[in-house]
């Protein structure tokens, strides 16, 4: 199986995505060519070879307004406002230097635009439909984390960030990048958030930015390896939108590697962006970090049990299960076992706490393994029936029809609901 690996140890930026996916091959040309299917006016994208600590990779750097229409100006600005500094000193000298411009032109810092604004720019562009929606959800990710941030419907949110140039084409452009390599899967590593302090629209605030802490949720990240904002909006959105955190299992063998040169020339770690393209077998993909959340209870109501048992569920967990037990004194009890998401867990203590009786948890790591699954509607003279399908290594293992479907159409039939599984059964063997 093809597969992307990020290796965030520096941080991601749009930028240096691009950066990446032209360092492992994807053509500058298709990437233009699909850019300027945008029908966007007012950017000029600069590729050249740089260094950073002695590794050579590609820079790519959107410059757009008034700079877009002139050479070279020695700087521009990213969606936080902040200076990059454009020149290129002894460590990471340029070997070449391309300079690709948009079809027209136009002050794009006076824009400000919402998500339906940068819907109908994508959805009206001729971009492939994979593209569209690549481009699409990454948008909304980040346009979801502001709306969260600021208490707003998604749709009713204007800020610069996502609504200037330089963001649409490092997002339509990471999307033309990443459907153009075919992957089956991308993995990320744990992810430097970087350290001080990022110039947002409203004023100064503490790294990571609100946004992109809302948006990486869910994914391994540090903080300090840098005094800068090493990872932004942008790359944040990039990564939820594509990967998956790598499990600790994870085996490949690497095709290519890809360095995308960042903005900042740091002395302490180099800002790069490093990509592998590789290949992996299936049969690692299915593991990942769960938690186990466990008490013991002698002494509660067992009415109980179903409330407390829903609350869970809403709450994130991924399985509840009561096991009798023997306690000390000999006394009758239950073990209340939760299996949940390392993000789920403060909820879950919360609700366990003042919920049930018990005044102690077990809270373990373990590595929950899961067959691949895949869901299929089908037409059956019961109507539509979704099927699930569970491979391992690849290699289809189990086909069954979803159970709380079967006992919708045997309540509706009066058939016994065994019949109606069996009756579906027969339909997948032929």
């Amino acid at each position: 199986m093809k597969i992307l690996y990020y290796e965030c140890f520096s941080g991601i930026s749009g930028d240096m995505n691009l950066g990446a996916m032209l360092d492992l091959g994807v053509s500058q040309e298709k990437l233009i060519e699909g850019l300027n299917r945008l029908s966007l006016e007012g950017w000029k994208i600069d590729i050249t070879r740089d260094h950073r600590h002695g590794i050579s990779g590609t820079k790519v750097t959107v410059i757009t307004g008034d700079e877009s229409a002139s050479d070279d100006q020695g700087h521009s600005h990213d969606h936080h406002g902040r200076d990059h500094d454009h020149s290129h000193g002894h460590d990471h000298p340029v070997n070449t230097h391309l300079s690709f411009q948009g079809k027209n032109k136009e002050n794009s810092h006076s824009h400000h635009r919402n998500l339906p604004d940068i819907e109908n720019i994508i959805n009206s562009s001729s971009l492939g439909q994979d593209v569209k929606q690549v481009s699409l959800k990454i948008f909304r990710n980040i346009a979801e984390a502001e709306a969260a941030v600021h208490n707003v419907p998604v749709n009713e949110i204007h800020f610069h960030e996502v609504g200037a140039v330089d963001s649409i084409i490092d997002i339509v452009g990471a999307a033309i990048c990443f459907c153009s390599l075919d992957v089956k899967k991308v993995y990320v590593s744990d992810i430097e958030l970087g350290g001080g302090m990022v110039k947002c629209e409203h004023g100064l605030l503490p790294v990571p930015a609100p946004a992109t802490a809302s948006i990486i949720k869910g994914f391994p990240v540090h903080k300090g390896g840098v005094s800068f904002e090493a990872t932004t909006p942008t790359g944040a959105a990039i990564i939820a939108a594509l990967a998956e955190p790598a499990p600790v299992s994870l085996r490949y063998s690497i095709e290519k590697t890809g360095y995308g040169i960042g903005q900042k020339d740091n002395p302490a770690l180099p800002n790069i962006l490093r990509v592998y393209l590789a290949d992996t077998e299936n049969k690692i993909m299915s593991g990942h970090q769960s938690f186990m959340v466990e008490c013991n209870i002698d002494d509660m109501n067992p009415e109980l049990s179903e409330y407390i048992s829903a609350r869970l569920f809403a709450s994130g967990a991924r399985d509840v299960f009561f096991t009798p037990v023997i306690m000390k004194k000999g006394r009758p009890a239950f073990t209340l076992s939760i299996i949940c998401e390392e993000e789920s867990i403060n909820d879950i203590r919360e609700i366990l706490f003042t919920e049930s009786t018990t005044i102690g948890l077990r809270i373990m790591p373990f590595m929950k393994e899961t067959l691949q699954r895949e869901y299929e509607e089908i037409e059956t003279h019961f109507g539509k029936v979704v099927i699930k399908k569970s491979f391992f290594n690849g290699r289809l293992v189990s086909v069954k029809p979803e159970a709380d479907r079967c006992a919708a159409i045997a309540s509706e039939t009066g058939l016994p609901m065994k019949q109606v599984i069996e009756e579906i059964m027969s339909l997948l063997k032929k």
